[in-house]
């Protein structure tokens, strides 16, 4: 995608967009920016092919939802909205185009609500949505009413976007189409970069070169913030200080801006000790698991420091954050077996998953159903994803999730499944959805737990999942242990 052919935020503002329609609403990125236009006042329609969740809640705002795609959705439309999933000979992008309708990327109309409004831009490999809601709850709680587009649902507040009336505008910036060139942050966080998105970039020299460029597009009166921990946020920080811009780290690293010790992880939550620039800033406690969210907690506490909100309410937020929904979040149990749900796909933040996942787990056992999400990204990183999978024990595997996009001879799940460091009876590859809450029924006992990981459609399984366990309750089912025993439960 070339940038440079967009508007950049600061041309045009919301109320400028007129009736806005969005091709293919209902996914997490599109139905976040049409609620936030419906919260805003403004007339939105939407056309879909499937009936996602979102959907009631736009409805229930005054949404219009087509379930097809027409040339006569577009009656009355002044401006149309699609996303990078969008091919251009889309034929409601045709006819826009036909009609002389405005026509803009997502990222140009979500740039167009922060006309005039002091932007956090949350950019990053991994993190980007956890971090983001908790920046907006924390912003939240200090009382200053943030607008904001997450990337998914903080799971209190049930959404991931609100028009508020404050001036700050919290948004998830994505790199993977480098549309967050788009955006004019007045704080930009970056939580980390490592290598991903390689169709686009093509090596990880290129990737860290736009991460600077954007963060060279942070207003002069602002300021950059990146994490001390990881060798593409200090590099970045380097390459930024020397040109003599604002920025901040935080990390455990010992030169860290905002640094923390003692930081400890249980199933119960992770706290730490901050401190910045040698001041100490007491105790941070979350509710949720894993060091990789003690450290998405500290960019917030940081921003909120700087941008002078009290660090009380970033205590207070964070304290009682309460996750977002499909990053760690917890499904239910059935039959003794705790179910959860997981967006991560790339290598690193699987295996941080995982590894907090094993803390929860104890004694039991854990079940990992993946889809992994693009054939690119399983072929290119198929050795560091196979070894993030060797940490279950037991592997129940999807197809690819890969729209759009031509499979090669020996590409796909088949692949990665041999490269999965588990024994054959620990690892299965399904090619329905049907088949993976069998097999999971089949395999998981009392006190394991399962976590459907990867591609947006994996988040539609948990359920399905639990039902299942659930039906065990009712008539055996058979399984077998880490060392291959049998047993039966009922």
């Amino acid at each position: 995608m070339n940038t440079a052919q967009f508007t950049p935020a600061g041309t045009l503002t919301a109320e400028d967009l007129g009736r806005i329609h969005l091709i293919g609403v209902g996914g997490v990125g599109m139905s976040g920016l049409a609620r936030l236009f419906l919260t805003r006042g403004l007339p939105v329609s939407g056309s879909e092919l499937r009936e996602w969740p979102s959907l009631a809640g736009m409805r229930a705002l005054g949404g219009t939802i087509h379930m097809s795609h027409e040339a006569t959705n577009l009656d009355g439309v002044d401006t149309v909205v699609y996303s990078s999933a969008i091919p251009q000979d889309h034929l409601e992008m045709v006819e826009a185009r036909r009609r002389g309708l405005r026509v803009l990327h997502r990222s140009e109309a979500l740039a167009a609500a922060m006309t005039g409004r002091r932007t956090v831009a949350v950019a990053g490999t991994h993190g980007k949505t956890t971090t983001t809601s908790m920046v907006t709850m924390v912003l939240q709680q200090a009382g200053v009413d943030p607008s904001f587009v997450i990337g998914g649902e903080i799971s209190e507040v049930g959404s991931g976007a609100h028009h508020g009336t404050g001036e700050h505008f919290v948004v998830e910036a994505d790199e993977s189409d480098r549309s967050f060139l788009i955006y004019r942050p007045f704080v930009s966080i970056i939580t980390n970069i490592e290598a991903d998105h390689l169709n686009t970039y093509g090596d990880l020299a290129t990737l860290e070169a736009t991460f600077a460029e954007f963060a060279r597009l942070t207003d002069p009166a602002g300021f950059v913030i990146t994490c001390a921990d990881d060798p593409g946020g200090r590099r970045l920080a380097e390459t930024l200080r020397a040109e003599g811009r604002r920025v901040w780290t935080y990390g455990e690293a010992a030169d860290a801006d905002l640094r923390l010790s003692e930081m400890a992880s249980s199933a119960q939550g992770v706290r730490y000790l901050a401190a910045l620039d040698g001041r100490s800033l007491g105790e941070i406690r979350l509710p949720v698991p894993g060091r990789h969210m003690g450290l998405n907690s500290a960019s917030a506490v940081l921003a909120a420091h700087l941008l002078g909100l009290p660090v009380a309410a970033a205590e207070a937020a964070l304290a009682a954050f309460p996750g977002v929904r499909r990053r760690f979040e917890r499904k239910g149990v059935a039959d003794g077996v705790l179910v959860y749900d997981e967006y991560a796909y790339h290598p690193t933040s699987m295996t941080l998953a995982l590894q907090t996942l094993r803390e929860v787990a104890g004694d039991g056992r854990l079940i990992v159903v993946f889809q992994p999400y693009r054939l690119y990204r399983t072929r290119d990183l198929q050795a560091e994803i196979a070894a993030a999978l060797g940490i279950a024990d037991e592997l129940v595997l999807l197809e690819v999730f890969g729209p759009g996009e031509l499979r090669q001879p020996g590409e796909g799940s088949a692949a990665l499944l041999a490269a999965v460091p588990l024994d054959a009876a620990h690892k299965v590859f399904v090619d329905s959805f049907d088949d993976a809450p069998v097999e999971v029924a089949r395999r998981a006992r009392p006190g394991d737990v399962v976590v459907t990981m990867g591609a947006p459609p994996s988040s539609l399984l948990g359920d399905q999942l639990l039902d299942a366990l659930t039906a065990r309750v009712t008539g055996p089912a058979t399984g077998s242990g880490r060392d291959g025993t049998a047993f039966t439960t009922g």
